[in-house]
């Protein structure tokens, strides 16, 4: 039995609703389609102003933070509570995407980026060589 159980318990302290407590990072799907590649995080408890993404040298980079800070004065006590959750992902992107067409759009909990692939380069016509 331990003895701090009730005090530890009592008020809830721990369990504050501020925000959402993810200590990992969000789970990633990637699909690939005939003329892009999807991907979805599910990052649920955000904003879409929280999101920061970028696509640099081959590198598709997500990442996201909330900060937030609650303050509670009383007459006999003040009580402040801060909390942060943030995540960072990056994505090694195949050479046949448009680094600079990828679209983002944050909706009910999920990130879906989109990527374009692009046009792949016509074949080139097998040229015979005369052997003289």
């Amino acid at each position: 039995m331990n003895p701090f159980g009730d005090f530890l318990d009592a008020d809830d302290i721990w369990n504050n609703n501020l925000l959402p407590r993810t200590n990992s990072t969000p789970a990633v799907n990637i699909a690939e389609k005939d003329n892009e590649f999807v991907v979805e995080l599910a990052a649920p408890g955000y904003k879409k102003d929280d999101f920061k993404v970028s696509a640099d040298d081959g590198l598709l980079t997500v990442s996201a933070e909330i900060k937030n800070e609650r303050n509670e004065e009383k007459k006999d006590y003040t009580r402040r509570e801060y909390s942060c959750s943030s995540f960072s992902r990056s994505f090694r992107l195949p050479d046949n995407v448009k680094e600079d067409k990828v679209a983002a759009k944050y909706e009910d909990g999920v990130l879906r980026l989109q990527i374009p692939k692009e046009s792949p380069a016509p074949a080139k016509p097998k040229k015979e060589i005369a052997v003289g």
